[in-house]
């Protein structure tokens, strides 16, 4: 799915670039992972005492993607929060090919990753034996008609 958008060049200097993908995962709870996206990259801005922002989505990330849908739903959601918050923002097309130049800063804070739990702060029953993400058993079972299941001969230790 790519975002109906017209092509055109832009850039953005002395920013903080978010190369960003929604994983199956955050379908279970959008608002609680934007909520906490927000909270983390606005700390993390004051730390590095920016206010620009560029959005990437970077599906190369995972290999467990959410749904297009969600992820731009997500994206933007991102978007209009972090903006309502007086950062500037601008978000790279969803879904597009797109070639990009980046130049990084020779600072420890230069390089830094994240990881946006829609479990954070709730107790899980266990982690996925595969990819190692927290799930909660009724998680499971409300998701026993689609095809991020384990396998039978994987199983699961609870």
């Amino acid at each position: 799915m790519a975002e109906a958008m017209e092509p055109r060049e832009d850039r953005m200097d002395e920013c903080v670039v978010l190369f960003c993908c929604v994983e199956k995962l955050d379908e279970k709870n959008p608002s609680h992972v934007v909520a906490h996206a927000k909270a983390n990259i606005i700390d993390r801005l004051s730390k590095l005492k920016v206010n620009r922002v560029l959005i990437y989505p970077y599906a190369h990330l995972t290999s467990t993607l959410g749904s297009p849908e969600c992820a731009l739903s997500i994206l933007q959601n991102l978007e209009d929060e972090l903006r309502s918050s007086r950062i500037e923002v601008k978000r790279a097309p969803f879904g597009w090919y797109k070639e990009f130049e980046i130049r990084g800063k020779g600072h420890p804070l230069a390089d830094l990753s994240m990881t946006i739990c829609p479990y954070e702060g709730w107790e899980c029953d266990f982690r996925c034996p595969h990819c190692k993400n927290p799930i909660k058993e009724a998680d499971l079972e409300s998701s026993s008609t689609s095809d991020t299941r384990t396998p039978p001969e994987q199983g699961i230790d609870l």
